[in-house]
């Protein structure tokens, strides 16, 4: 016999009369949505159905969304409610792809890395993307998404990718096909979170 789970629900009014815990949601049985609770906002947060988004040139579906054009001041009080620390972005210039054992960067700081992201970027199009395209879905030889090493010394934040003198593949943009791809027509761009 299948599993239903069926979460708490009310009228409008009632979802409006009641604070429910942190992470919990209910369904609004006259407005058809669902409300997301934080512990102490009274009614929580109802969350639009996806035909009554607006996007920024003011069509429904809100297929037009920037996450880009959300104010800094949202992210800023999502941080302090959550008593997390915004984090500083380092990107890295664009490195040539090399026949090494490794391919490195040392960003100017004693920071921390807590999250490290390799990309390699397009200059002459091959594999479906254009040029300035970042792309992650990549390999080097057997190894897919390979992640880079992050260490601080003396000398900063060293990020280094191991390459092991392989050759570099990307998933096709559009077929997702692996690809392999011409070292000259790409370049690796390293993003550290500290």
């Amino acid at each position: 016999m299948a599993r239903v789970l069926q979460i708490r629900r009310g009228t409008t009014a009632q979802n409006d009369n009641f604070t429910g815990l942190a992470g919990e949601i209910t369904f609004d049985t006259d407005a058809k949505t669902i409300r997301v609770h934080d512990g102490e906002t009274l009614g929580g947060f109802a969350l639009a159905k996806a035909d009554q988004q607006t996007g920024t040139s003011g069509e429904t579906g809100g297929a037009d969304f920037d996450i880009d054009l959300v104010p800094d001041e949202f992210w800023q009080n999502l941080f302090n409610r959550f008593g997390l620390q915004a984090c500083n972005t380092l990107t890295s210039s664009l490195i040539n792809i090399s026949n090494a054992a490794s391919i490195e960067y040392i960003f100017n700081t004693e920071k921390t890395a807590k999250i490290t992201q390799v990309f390699l970027v397009c200059q002459t199009p091959e594999a479906g993307y254009s040029i300035g395209d970042e792309v992650a879905a990549f390999g080097i030889e057997n190894r897919t998404n390979p992640a880079p090493n992050a260490f601080v010394d003396t000398l900063g934040l060293h990020v280094k990718l191991m390459v092991n003198e392989q050759s570099f593949w990307v998933s096709h943009k559009s077929t997702g096909a692996t690809t392999n791809i011409t070292p000259e027509n790409w370049r690796i761009l390293f993003r550290v979170y500290c």
